[in-house]
Formats: C-alpha cells, structure tokens, sequence
C-alpha cells in the first residue's frame, strides 16, 4: 500500500519534500555530517530515489542553496511597495528580510553558515544571492541620495559601501536574533521581532545616511576638515 501511495504523489511535490528535508539535516547535522539516508527517512523516501530524482549530495546541496536564495530575495522583494518613500521602502525592506530569516531558521542557516563554509561551487552561490540582495539595497539607498540631491562619482561610492556594510551588518544581526531565539525560553532575553531588528538597523543606517546627505563626514580628531565633524580619539 507505501508503495502505490507513493506513485500518486506528483514528482514536483515530492522533490520539495526530499528539499524539506534536506534543509532541516544539513542546517542541523551540517554538510558532511549530514547523510543522504537520513534525508530520505525525513522525507519518507526510498534513498535511490532521492538519488534518482537529484543526483548526487553535492548536487542535491547546490539544490537547496538555490531554492532558500530565491525564497529570500522573492521576499526581501515582495515586502518593498512601489511608490514609497526611499526610507520606507528601506524600512519595509529590511523587515522583510528579518521575518523571513526568523520564520525560516533553517533554511538560513544553510545560506549563512553552511554554505559559506564548503568552498566552491556553494560558497559562490551565496555570493550571487547576496550580490542580489546588496544591488537592491544600492538602488534604494541611491533613491535616497537622489531625493536628497546627493549626487555624483563621491556619492555612488559612498552608497556602494554603505549598501555593503548594511547587508554585512544585517546577516550578523540576523544570525544573533536567530541564535537568541532559541534560548528565549529561559526569560534572560526577550527575544527581537522583525520589526524591532529592522528598528535597530535604520537607527543605525539612515541617521549615518542623513548625516551623509547633508554634507556632514566623519574625520579623526585634529584632522576633521570643512564640512566634517571631529571623531573621538587622535
């Protein structure tokens, strides 16, 4: 009976079952740890057919990788309405981002920490995403430095780095949020919302951003020029 159950499910729903759970055993067992046969037992498979329906570990890794990047860049995407202002759309952006990566822990685990870990072809992967993800946050930071008369070769490069350093600084947060989370239950942390992680990143951002736009920079102490404002320390 297993087995004639079986053939009825269509080959597009069970390959996103055999993807299921090959997320949940390699974000937790990690790559090499992790086994095709317990990929198939998750998934309530026969272990050829995991092999039959995508190859090899390798390929069947690169399958994930794939399929958890095109989720998080459809959803960072879908949050960002058109016609909003560059710091809303910013805002909503970002929240997009911490929400799913919370919603989707395992699924960002493999992205963030697995991935990023086994060389190539994997670690490239990621990097196209995340070239993704830092292209739109340019654009959007580019749309604020428009409305604010910004332009120019010293701007487009100052909102390149500053679109870097925000998709840098929002993995990191992310990874801490996620790894809070499973220690909410002892009531030492409460654990951040998405709103709350996207709160700490524009409070961050979008002060250094104005700040920016108007002209104001940063310099060392005893070197600050016109126009810039005098850090601590020489």
């Amino acid at each position: 009976m297993g087995a004639v159950k079986s053939k009825r499910v269509p080959r597009a729903v069970r390959e996103q079952q055999m993807l299921d759970a090959a997320v949940l055993t390699f974000a937790r067992r990690g790559y090499r740890a992790a086994s095709m046969d317990e990929i198939a037992e998750l998934a309530g498979v026969s272990k050829p057919l995991v092999y039959l329906y995508l190859n090899s570990k390798d390929d069947l890794f690169s399958t994930v990788i794939r399929r958890e990047s095109e989720s998080l860049v459809a959803a960072v995407r879908a949050a960002v309405e058109p016609g909003e202002s560059a710091d809303r759309k910013l805002w909503n952006g970002l929240r997009g981002f911490f929400a799913y990566t919370a919603e989707h822990r395992e699924g960002w685990a493999v992205l963030h920490q697995q991935a990023r870990t086994h060389g190539e072809p994997f670690a490239r992967e990621v990097a196209v995403v995340r070239g993704e993800i830092v292209a739109f946050v340019t654009e959007l930071l580019g749309a604020a430095a428009k409305e604010a008369g910004c332009v120019g070769e010293l701007a487009d490069r100052e909102v390149a780095g500053l679109a870097h350093a925000l998709v840098g600084a929002a993995e990191s947060l992310a990874e801490w949020v996620n790894c809070l989370s499973e220690d909410a239950a002892s009531g030492e942390w409460a654990h951040p919302s998405a709103k709350d992680s996207a709160a700490t990143m524009m409070n961050v951002v979008w002060a250094g951003l104005g700040r920016m736009m108007g002209g104001e920079r940063w310099a060392p102490s005893g070197l600050a020029g016109q126009g810039s404002r005098s850090g601590v320390g020489g």
